[in-house]
């Protein structure tokens, strides 16, 4: 295998995690709602509430600022290091590409990030994470 392949695989193993990414977030949002209304009690977790606010509030952030995503950036690195590559798009980056990077106004990202925020930072107080389970006392 070339290196042009290996940087073509390791690339879509980048698209494959941001699409992962994205879904824990979008995913995660309707599930932490639908989980409040059937009393699933995994939508409690203070690990999951963390990571999934920690992962909305940087894509929020970076929409306002015009960042580009670091999954993004290194994606698109790895793709130009693979130069040679036999075809023009892999399989993977095809459809991946086609459900993740859509065209439209980067103000409707932003809007979009914006209110996906809120919703999230709403969830925090209508659904209220488990507190950290405190360490036991051993009673010495």
């Amino acid at each position: 295998m070339g290196s042009e392949s290996l940087y073509t695989i390791l690339a879509d193993i980048v698209l494959i995690l941001h699409v992962l990414v994205v879904l824990f977030v979008v995913v995660g949002l309707v599930a932490i709602y639908t989980g409040n209304a059937f009393a699933w009690s995994w939508i409690r977790n203070p690990w999951f509430r963390i990571f999934h606010v920690v992962a909305s509030t940087v894509v929020a952030i970076q929409s306002w600022f015009g960042v580009i995503c670091p999954l993004t950036t290194l994606e698109m690195s790895l793709r130009n290091q693979a130069g040679g590559a036999i075809y023009s798009i892999s399989f993977i980056e095809y459809w991946l590409s086609a459900l993740l990077y859509y065209q439209a106004p980067s103000w409707i990202f932003m809007l979009a990030y914006s209110l996906l925020g809120v919703l999230v930072l709403a969830s925090w107080y209508f659904v209220r994470p488990r507190p950290f389970a405190s360490p036991r006392k051993t009673g010495r």
